[in-house]
């Protein structure tokens, strides 16, 4: 535990006059300030800078969402007025989590409030990266190809299977380079440095939110159902509304959005699922989403414990769950870590957000090892989902300047 001073944490709530007159240079201050071992974080409702550790969320036999509601309570009854829990959970839960009240955290608004998010990131310096794929796009083509026999056999509905780039630099990498290529490319969308190991980073840009809680409110946005962009407009709107007719991506979505349903059900009323989803767009891909919103039945159901029973939803995992699992863990050839985990933030009230831990790479000294995943059905077809994989590198790639 630290002994460094306390600093009150707050939450800066953007006004209505803020939004007509954004404070220049507040949010991306913070991300100017970041580097490597700090926490960052921006959503559309804040930018968060955590510096040192206060208290780290221990990891035992307890529930994770009681481990960290008794961290926040312990670190309240130290002296931290306002304090928050800011990190990364590994998409298997029992592994541990990578949590901690920071000794200072700095909040601003948003980044897209910030007209400086504007200006363009620093070129990364020309790097002669060695680039070696886990598995090879043959090999993860064929695995794709198996568990779609394996669906028609009716073993199971559907799986997400992921593959890895390992990049490895001549030179110490520069973090805060990249965290700003990642910010300023997507500054609306959810993107994150933040410390899971001695040494290690886990950074990366984020469309998916999961679920976030405030006050009463519960807002969750699944994903399902992807294409590439081009580069080409008119080829952008046709695969844009291809995708918003696609048979195979509207029922993958429309499986994803009812167990998300299904799963705040039970602890939320006054739930709105639209009939139809719509489009969101990053800098790389098209996605249908479909935004979901309820009351919290009780106001003692932190958002950390609506996120932990929703995840893994089929988005990254499969249906059903457990099947889905166990194909991952025979067909992957690697562990996924914080991948399709969850990133985000909560505090003493209950309040957070939790974020799908998607167009992400885990960072080392010379090396990064990137991750991209798409979701396989009985209709899936292999040189498809692997073009749909090698899309989603280029949110990172395109961060550090490398081509596959």
């Amino acid at each position: 535990m630290s002994t460094a001073p306390e600093v009150a944490t707050h939450v800066t709530k953007t006004t209505a006059a803020e939004q007509a007159h954004p404070a220049v240079g507040a949010a991306t201050s913070l991300l100017d300030a970041y580097t490597p071992g700090a926490r960052f974080l921006a959503t559309p409702t804040r930018t968060l800078l955590a510096e040192g550790v206060h208290a780290e969320v221990p990891h035992d036999e307890r529930p994770l969402p009681h481990r960290m509601a008794a961290t926040l309570a312990d670190a309240r009854r130290t002296g931290v007025t306002k304090p928050y829990v800011v990190g990364a959970i590994p998409f298997d839960h029992t592994a541990p989590a990578a949590l901690a009240v920071p000794a200072a955290l700095r909040t601003a608004p948003p980044l897209t409030a910030d007209p400086l998010i504007a200006l363009p990131a620093e070129t990364p310096d020309a790097t002669d990266w060695q680039i070696r794929p886990v598995p090879s796009p043959e090999a993860y083509g064929a695995g794709v190809a198996s568990a779609v026999d394996r669906m028609w056999r009716g073993d199971f509905s559907k799986v997400v299977l992921a593959r890895t780039l390992e990049l490895t630099a001549p030179a110490p990498l520069d973090l805060p380079v990249m965290l700003q290529r990642l910010a300023r490319r997507d500054p609306s969308g959810y993107t994150f440095a933040l410390p899971t190991a001695p040494g290690r980073t886990l950074i990366g840009a984020s469309p998916e939110l999961l679920v976030s809680r405030r006050g009463h409110q519960v807002v969750a946005n699944p994903l399902a159902g992807s294409t590439p962009r081009s580069d080409d407009l008119a080829e952008d709107v046709r695969r844009a509304a291809a995708l918003l007719e696609s048979a195979k991506d509207l029922h993958e979505h429309a499986v994803v959005v009812d167990a998300v349903h299904q799963a705040l059900a039970a602890s939320c009323t006054d739930l709105t699922v639209p009939p139809r989803p719509t489009l969101i767009r990053t800098a790389t891909m098209w996605h249908l989403s479909t935004t979901i919103t309820g009351t919290v039945a009780s106001p003692e159901t932190s958002a950390l414990e609506l996120a932990c029973a929703l995840h893994p939803t089929p988005a990254v995992c499969g249906t059903p769950t457990a099947t889905a699992r166990d194909v991952i863990r025979e067909t992957e050839p690697f562990d996924r870590g914080f991948f399709t985990g969850m990133v985000g933030w909560g505090d003493a009230n209950g309040d957070g957000e939790w974020v799908v831990t998607i167009r992400c790479a885990e960072a080392e000294e010379r090396s990064l090892r990137l991750y991209a995943g798409a979701g396989v059905v009985a209709a899936s077809d292999p040189a498809a989902e692997t073009a749909e994989t090698g899309a989603k590198f280029r949110t990172f790639l395109n961060a550090v300047g490398a081509e596959l």
